[in-house]
């Protein structure tokens, strides 16, 4: 099943279950009104459908427009910490990114005025559905609700201001997201899966997700050590080799350029660019 948010042609905001052409509308009558508040509530497989509409008549949101968290993992392909000269580590780079830095599929990634360093990361995303602290690595996929597309874009020289990624991830409309949340059942096993980032039509990664160096399993035991995963939560799990900024002569991202991420069975995410007024 497919699940995604949305704004109506009224203007209100929506989320329902698609078939990528024809969406149904859930939650009809009822104090669930996003998808975050069904998986928190357990309750996306019991909510009564509303209104039926045609995909291309609602503009996309994110499909979890409000996580309560977003955990990014950096330098988690073997192709991609080569490719930056960073050493073999014992524990996974996390950061975080904030809700407000995300776009849906269909709308803008926007170049910041005080970088030309724009850079895309096609990733996998996972959404958390059942909540927990200290989860083990053999129930980690047990949790997770769905997957999705994700174009972590980076402004590289802020990122590298200082040790930290924090000011490099969090400009606004540079985390595209998207179209919809693709339940495991019809993903399956998501390491057999590759991630293909395409910038104006042309190949810039192409990896299996089997090539991540922590895979989701134990990417979601090792936040959850640290941090309660609740329902709606985002984790990005890294960007393959291939990145712009690694490119001789670096390939960054300007106003006018068309960026997709596909993971086949996920989703295919499209964003154009924009530069910031």
């Amino acid at each position: 099943m497919k699940y995604i948010s949305f704004r109506k042609p009224d203007g209100r905001t929506g989320f329902g279950r698609t078939d990528g052409n024809e969406v149904v509308e859930l939650g009809r009558g009822g104090a669930v009104t996003d998808l975050r508040s069904a998986l928190e509530r357990g309750a996306l497989h019991e909510l009564l459908a509303g209104d039926s509409f045609k995909l291309s008549e609602l503009v996309l949101l994110p499909p979890i427009p409000n996580p309560g968290k977003i955990l990014c993992v950096g330098l988690n392909y073997e192709s991609h910490r080569m490719e930056t000269g960073r050493a073999e580590a014992a524990h996974p780079a996390i950061f975080t990114r904030f809700a407000d830095t995300l776009v849906a599929h269909g709308e803008a990634l926007v170049r910041p005025k005080v970088s030309s360093e724009f850079d895309y990361e096609g990733e996998l995303a996972v959404v958390i559905g059942k909540g927990g602290r200290a989860i083990c690595k053999d129930a980690a996929l047990s949790h997770v609700a769905g997957y999705a597309c994700f174009n972590d874009a980076s402004v590289r020289d802020w990122q590298r201001h200082n040790i930290q990624f924090t000011p490099g991830k969090n400009f606004p409309g540079t985390g595209g997201f998207g179209p919809w949340m693709t339940t495991p059942d019809e993903v399956g096993d998501p390491a057999a899966r590759s991630v293909v980032t395409r910038l104006n039509g042309q190949i810039v990664q192409n990896q299996s997700v089997s090539e991540m160096i922590w895979p989701v399993a134990e990417i979601i035991a090792y936040l959850s050590a640290f941090t309660p995963l609740a329902p709606g939560d985002v984790i990005a799990t890294g960007t393959p080799g291939g990145v712009g900024s690694k490119r001789v002569p670096p390939l960054w991202l300007k106003a006018g350029d068309s960026v997709s991420v596909a993971i086949e069975g996920v989703g295919l995410l499209v964003n154009h660019v924009i530069a910031e007024e």
